[in-house]
């Protein structure tokens, strides 16, 4: 007996998948959700002593930290909708699972810390949606290539949030901790599906794109 290619018999969806996909990631990423079940890296660490000050300055990068999730469950939504491989499309489940539950960790120690997610984080969705579902219309090669760039330029986020956090902030330091892992097991994991280098001046602008949102999601 001939093995069965599943590639040949993957399901191809249409505009209504699509669409269908669409709103389960944009109420995953916005509405309200059941738990993700994943316990928090902060876990039963003591909440220390802040000034307000460093208070504020910590919920600033969990907001952004936080919306920086909103959008990969926009990215991954898009890109598992357009995608032809089914290796392709459950890596990109895989790993959207673990990106909700950062979400998740994000979005509680936003309230541990007395503060809200951006009031923007809409606009940022629609925006992540459109920016996934043009690379993976070019096909999984160049979509693989685009998340492994962003979780390039998440994990050095990262580390520079790690390096600007309050000394006596250790709950959100874990969490960026288990969270840079993740974002650095997605890299290597689009690598591994096919990933295609982007040109120079596409990764710059994605640099740039990033830098303007983080700066005003920190603030609003």
């Amino acid at each position: 007996m001939k093995p069965v290619n599943v590639h040949r018999h993957a399901r191809q969806y249409g505009l209504f998948d699509r669409l269908i996909m669409a709103a389960d990631g944009a109420l995953k990423g916005l509405g309200k959700r059941p738990s993700s079940g994943m316990e928090s890296p902060a876990g039963d660490l003591t909440e220390a002593a802040m000034s307000a000050a460093e208070q504020r300055e910590s919920a600033a990068m969990m907001r952004v930290n936080h919306t920086g999730e909103v959008c990969a469950q926009a990215l991954y939504s898009a890109q598992s909708a357009w995608s032809t491989d089914p290796a392709v499309r459950a890596m990109l489940d895989t790993a959207a699972a673990e990106e909700m539950a950062h979400l998740d960790w994000c979005a509680a120690r936003l309230q541990e810390l007395n503060s809200h997610p951006s009031r923007l984080d809409p606009i940022w969705f629609a925006g992540s949606y459109a920016i996934g579902t043009g690379f993976a219309a070019l096909g999984d090669a160049w979509s693989m290539g685009f998340l492994d760039e962003t979780e390039r330029q998440v994990v050095d986020h990262l580390k520079d949030h790690l390096g600007r956090l309050p000394r006596t902030d250790r709950r959100s330091r874990a969490i960026l901790l288990e969270m840079q892992r993740d974002e650095a097991r997605h890299s290597a994991s689009a690598v591994r599906h096919g990933a295609r280098t982007l040109p120079l001046p596409v990764r710059l602008l994605m640099q740039g794109q990033a830098a303007v949102m983080k700066r005003i999601a920190a603030r609003i």
